[in-house]
């Protein structure tokens, strides 16, 4: 796990992208839509779970979220007052198909529809995910991701989605983040549906790249569109150079980035990973003719970066205020025993690591160990504590900084060569942040969730500009 020297981050002059650089915004569906019993939508495992008592901070639910459903068109225009002319959002499967299986629901499709036809019309490039994890209920009443038949259904539900889009959406993102959907869902239990069964997740970890396999050929036999999928690739690093602390940061890389990496770009597992996983799995739900489906070529990976992980194999000696909150890496499957730490003091107001140059390792090693792809920073963001001050604005400042270090990172990684071709910020707009609810805001539009008033924040005003121009302005300057 080496990792390649690069540049020196620019800060004392003005850092300028290539002009075809692209500059976008992300969402996903049940997030921010809302409206989740309207015009046929199904029931997702995200709206069973946020009715369970004590699974969502607040008890919050996905509704109303941004009302994003019947306010897509004022959110268009917000994208186009501030120049940002790509939009990432997600289809929810649901909607469009609410059992997970057969006929499409024609009230769905007509939404994403009118959506799609909105932000051509301002100028707007939709890049639109397929799955943002809201999986139809019935599917995980028949098992979920675990079950083979779920990435069946998958592709099914990606060619009808294509089918009705393609002629005028060219880039496509099957998955978002199947590492979350699949340990967080399946082994930790933080997530949608909620379970706690190892041998599952990792069951599900792979069903969810034959999904994507799947999905990208069925979409394929329709026409030539652009196909990627999204990762939330993470750098690990050891607190120190033990013997253990490496093998822990190995284990949790295994887990965390090349179990999703080397079957997309190689078509196997890593041996050292399946010889970790033994325990608790043979992978025998891997058949024939599986990984070259799941190692369909891509067009480009898109990378979700937020923060590194530390990692010890003990907690033996370590300053318990140097420890993350749980302490212990369960989210990775087969490193319970792996001590997690806290990293920098440099925080979100949600307790995030905040490490911008863990961004440019992460795309300096995906171009050097997984060369020859496009990539596109899918999701950068930050929870800050937003207010409305008296004279109307949302001041963001510290959002803005997190987000100019963000991007200045990305520029340092192109200049050590890594192939990124774009930046989509996280968020557009104040959402439902999955189990912490309503009560972080990492938009740079803020939402008044009670009389869903959008106001631009400072940042969303900087990063038009920045859209706009494709110039970051020297430290002290911006």
């Amino acid at each position: 796990m080496d990792t390649p020297a690069w540049p020196e981050p620019e800060t004392t002059t003005e850092t300028r992208f290539p002009t075809d650089f692209v500059w976008g915004a992300g969402t996903a569906a049940f997030q921010i839509e809302g409206s989740t019993r309207a015009d046929g939508r199904g029931v997702s495992i995200w709206d069973t779970f946020t009715a369970q008592p004590g699974r969502i901070h607040g008890g919050d639910t996905g509704d109303p979220a941004a009302d994003h459903y019947r306010r897509y068109h004022e959110d268009v225009a917000l994208l186009r007052s501030m120049g940002v002319d790509h939009y990432r959002f997600s289809l929810a499967w649901p909607r469009i198909q609410p059992t997970g299986s057969g006929p499409a629901n024609p009230a769905g499709l007509d939404f994403y529809d009118r959506l799609v036809d909105d932000l051509l019309a301002a100028g707007i490039q939709p890049w639109p995910t397929l799955y943002h994890w809201d999986l139809p209920q019935p599917l995980e009443d028949a098992g979920g991701w675990p079950a083979r038949d779920t990435a069946l259904r998958f592709a099914e539900y990606a060619a009808i989605a294509h089918q009705r889009l393609g002629d005028r959406v060219t880039a496509w993102s099957t998955m978002n983040e199947p590492w979350v959907a699949a340990f967080l869902g399946y082994a930790s239990g933080q997530h949608a549906p909620g379970r706690r069964e190892p041998a599952a997740a990792l069951a599900a970890a792979h069903h969810l790249l034959l999904g994507h396999g799947l999905a990208a050929t069925a979409i394929r036999e329709q026409g030539t569109p652009t196909i990627g999928i999204t990762l939330n690739t993470q750098p690990i690093r050891p607190n120190d150079g033990t013997v253990a602390d490496i093998d822990a940061a190995r284990r949790v890389d295994g887990i965390r980035n090349r179990f999703f990496l080397d079957p997309l770009y190689h078509g196997r597992y890593p041996d050292d990973v399946r010889a970790d996983l033994a325990g608790i799995t043979d992978l025998g739900f891997v058949r024939e003719g599986d990984l070259p489906t799941i190692a369909a070529p891509l067009d480009f990976l898109g990378v979700n970066y937020y923060s590194p992980a530390w990692v010890a194999g003990s907690a033996e000696g370590i300053d318990p205020r140097l420890l993350e909150p749980d302490g212990v890496g369960a989210d990775y499957v087969g490193c319970d025993d792996v001590t997690m730490l806290r990293g920098t003091e440099d925080r979100t107001d949600q307790d995030w690591a905040v490490d911008p140059g863990g961004l440019t390792e992460m795309l300096v090693r995906l171009a050097v160990d997984y060369p020859g792809l496009p990539l596109y920073v899918t999701e950068c963001g930050a929870s800050y504590r937003d207010e409305v001050g008296s004279d109307g604005t949302v001041r963001d400042t510290d959002r803005r900084a997190f987000l100019a270090s963000h991007v200045r990172a990305t520029h340092t990684a192109l200049r050590a060569g890594a192939p990124v071709k774009g930046f989509f910020v996280w968020t557009l707009l104040d959402n439902f942040e999955w189990a912490y609810g309503y009560s972080e805001r990492f938009g740079i539009v803020y939402v008044d969730y009670e009389t869903q008033a959008r106001i631009v924040k400072d940042s969303g005003h900087w990063y038009g500009e920045l859209a706009k121009t494709g110039v970051l302005p020297a430290t002290g300057s911006e």
